[in-house]
């Protein structure tokens, strides 16, 4: 079962048209806020969309700011300068991302209501999730990390993955077809975070889980990492999923490793595993609405 992506726009706090798509199933049992990550695009989660549709789930992900249409329409079309956040820096960007769950929640009112973010989105996603833990009815990390600089390698995450001629993106996957598609894709770009961002944005990336979080609501989560990811890998995601529970509260946090994938887990060879994996896991966690005839 398919859908037809729509596509619209909303304006944030700083007047920044941001670019977004819904992908909607008629009657969804929840609906599925995607934050993707840093020099990529929306569109790169089609495939992972459509399943979360097939499995019962509305999906809605955003360009964040300096990304994708989003980042184009800032700068007039200009892909040089892809990447730029514009007025308001890494805040006024999550804030942002945040104003998107918003709105796709009142879109949807009284759906349960996920947030999944993959690598710098997963960094905006504990941002938020330390900000407004009641929003959430569960929280999907994928190729995250512990936000310090011991935890995330801000070096180059290519190293151990190039071979003579490659265009530096074989450290997202081992799969040849999402490598030749990342470095063909107009919209993509490698940069780190202190180039694109300035020192002091960068930092604003560092932090940890915020300390009792399951006070105010008691969020099930779940990391989903590569062993072979170079941004954090196994042994950051680790930290981070004990710091849910000792530090936030958390009672529900899972941690699940793919041996030999590297950073895009949702574009790697074992991907059927991995996209299982997560509607499982969600599935465990969101009430089953039964679908419309039609759906």
């Amino acid at each position: 079962m398919s859908r037809i992506r729509s596509d619209a726009t909303f304006l944030d706090a700083e007047g920044v048209t941001i670019h977004y798509s819904v992908w909607e199933r008629v009657q969804p049992r929840g609906v599925v806020q995607l934050a993707h990550g840093l020099g990529e695009h929306r569109l790169r989660y089609e495939q992972l969309a459509q399943a979360l549709v097939a499995a019962g789930y509305s999906v809605w992900a955003d360009d964040h700011r300096g990304h994708g249409a989003t980042g184009l329409a800032q700068y007039g079309g200009d892909h040089r300068r892809l990447g730029r956040l514009g007025p308001g820096g890494h805040r006024a960007t999550v804030e942002a991302v945040r104003a998107f769950g918003e709105l796709a929640r009142a879109a949807n009112p009284g759906l349960p209501f996920v947030l999944l973010g993959h690598s710098w989105g997963s960094l905006i996603a504990q941002l938020l999730l330390n900000m407004q833990p009641a929003a959430y009815d569960a929280v999907v990390l994928s190729g995250s990390a512990l936000r310090t600089l011991r935890d995330m390698n801000s070096g180059d995450l290519n190293k151990r993955h190039r071979t003579l001629g490659d265009p530096n993106y074989e450290w997202l996957s081992r799969d040849a077809a999402v490598i030749a598609a990342a470095a063909a894709d107009p919209l993509m770009f490698t940069a780190s975070a202190i180039k694109l961002f300035g020192v002091l944005d960068a930092m604003r990336l560092l932090g940890l889980p915020a300390r009792e979080l399951a006070a105010q609501r008691d969020v099930p989560v779940l990391l989903q990492v590569g062993s072979d990811d170079p941004f954090g890998g196994e042994r950051s995601v680790a930290k981070l999923a004990a710091a849910y529970t000792t530090r936030s509260g958390f009672t529900d946090v899972t941690a699940i490793v793919y041996p030999g994938a590297r950073h895009e887990i949702y574009n790697e060879t074992n991907r059927q595993e991995v996209i299982a994996d997560l509607i499982g896991w969600l599935d465990g966690r969101i009430p089953q609405e039964p679908d419309a005839p039609g759906s």
